[in-house]
């Protein structure tokens, strides 16, 4: 059994993972940036250090620096959260070397899926459906496969993810041009330059299977997460299920998300993703070593929490669920709350909380590190809050989400909240049948009308 876990995060899941560590009797350490000093998750963790300045590559990236922490604190193991280095391949080879546990799945299980392209490849061979593509980092044979499979089709960095280095190709003459600018974005984002090709699928939907997998072979998976509602690839709302995945689609996507897992000796948490064509068809595009940020709606649809087993798991120890515990119960819907301003093309919006009040009431959950007085730092990631409705139906999860939006005050910055409460008064979310393009298209239409408001006034 661990005796203490150093945190190698910030912000909400920095704090999810104190608390999960409380409940288990751990006790826990917090490598912070001196932006961070006056967090929540430093405030409540049972000790803490700083492991540089604000800036992430600086601290939270800087793995001499956090690899000394873990070291001076004398923490055993180190959960990284989601983000920073939760799937970075020298950090986890460096803990393994060091004998210190990593609370996630092994080197060798990241580096096999942590290439998009080497993870399409692994799971063709096991007769997993993907998406028709190119997996080389050729940009002469990718032109070649483009035009065989037919426009538009869709440029992706193979270490990439949350939309940078990905763009959609409509033309032969754009080709060039937009894989040079994946290139370049890849390189600064992920420090690997390398992309690949696939066919572009119109009105997706983005579905998603979280599973666990422990030390003895075992593999459980969950029902699915639908995270189609998106802004430049970045998810905004998920829910659980989906209501577009009936039944035997559902057995499916997780008899994949099993057989993939399975095969690469997976263990610790993971979500195997899918696109799903308008005709219910699955493509495999990728799998997260990681926890989501979108893991609480799975946590109430199946009453089982994810952090405490993935700690349970890195820690040898037994679940104490099988597959047969896992079932559906109701629905819920997670809105990732931003601190940015919709109105202004969505600028990030730093800055101290003035007042906050936060919702609460039946069926809601609240996910947050922010507090009245808090500064939010511009050196991050805009998440300030996860807001999670639970209920019987998905109806009466998207009432309460309504009345969460309504109670939530958050003075002195910019939210998100105003564009929330629109989609979900939108007759297209609320009958559940969007895809992935859905969204741009709803703030395209949005932009439109303030545009033609303006011409008149």
């Amino acid at each position: 059994m661990f005796r203490k876990v150093f945190i190698a995060n910030r912000g909400e899941i920095a704090l999810r993972v104190i608390r999960s560590c409380k409940e288990l009797g751990l006790n826990t350490v917090i490598g912070f940036s001196e932006a961070d000093r006056d967090s929540l998750p430093v405030k409540l963790a049972d000790e803490k250090i700083c492991i540089g300045p604000a800036p992430a590559s600086a601290s939270y990236l800087n793995i001499p620096s956090v690899i000394s922490a873990i070291e001076i604190t004398g923490a055993d193991a180190v959960h990284p959260g989601y983000g920073f280095l939760s799937e970075n391949i020298p950090f986890v080879e460096i803990c393994e070397a060091s004998r210190i546990v990593f609370i996630g799945p092994s080197a060798e299980n990241i580096r096999m899926m942590g290439d998009k392209s080497f993870a399409k490849k692994t799971a063709k061979s096991y007769k997993i459906p993907v998406i028709p593509g190119y997996e080389e980092n050729v940009l002469k044979a990718a032109l070649a496969h483009a035009k065989k499979i037919g426009f538009p089709v869709i440029i992706k960095a193979s270490a990439g993810g949350g939309g940078r280095g990905m763009r959609r190709v409509n033309t032969i003459d754009e080709f060039h041009k937009l894989w040079t600018t994946c290139q370049e974005e890849a390189k600064a984002s992920f420090g690997e330059s390398a992309l690949y090709l696939e066919k572009f699928l119109e009105r997706p939907r983005h579905i998603e299977v979280q599973l666990l997998g422990d030390k003895r072979g075992n593999i459980m998976v969950f029902p699915e997460r639908d995270c189609s509602i998106q802004r430049r690839h970045q998810k905004l709302i998920e829910e659980s299920p989906s209501p577009f995945v009936g039944e035997k689609l559902r057995r499916r996507l997780c008899g994949y998300a099993y057989k993939l897992a399975k095969k690469i000796g997976y263990r610790s948490a993971g979500t195997i993703e899918f696109l799903v064509d308008s005709d219910g068809r699955p493509y495999f595009i990728e799998m997260n070593t990681r926890i989501q940020v979108e893991h609480p709606v799975t946590e109430i649809v199946s009453g089982i929490d994810l952090l405490k087993s993935q700690i349970l798991i890195s820690q040898g120890d037994r679940l104490g669920f099988t597959q047969k515990d896992i079932k559906i119960k109701g629905c819920a819907i997670e809105c990732r709350i931003n601190a940015e301003d919709p109105s202004r093309n969505f600028m990030p919006s730093p800055g101290r909380i003035e007042k906050l009040v936060l919702p609460g009431g039946p069926g809601i959950r609240v996910d947050t590190h922010i507090y009245e007085g808090y500064t939010i730092p511009s050196y991050y990631d805009s998440l300030i809050m996860k807001l999670i409705s639970y209920g019987r139906t998905r109806a009466e999860a998207v009432e309460r989400m309504q009345r969460a939006f309504d109670e939530t005050v958050i003075g002195g910055i910019k939210t998100t909240i105003p564009l929330y409460k629109k989609i979900f008064e939108h007759p297209i979310f609320l009958s559940g049948r969007y895809s992935v393009k859905w969204l741009e298209n709803f703030l395209e239409s949005e932009s439109a009308k303030v545009s033609a408001e303006a011409a008149k006034n």
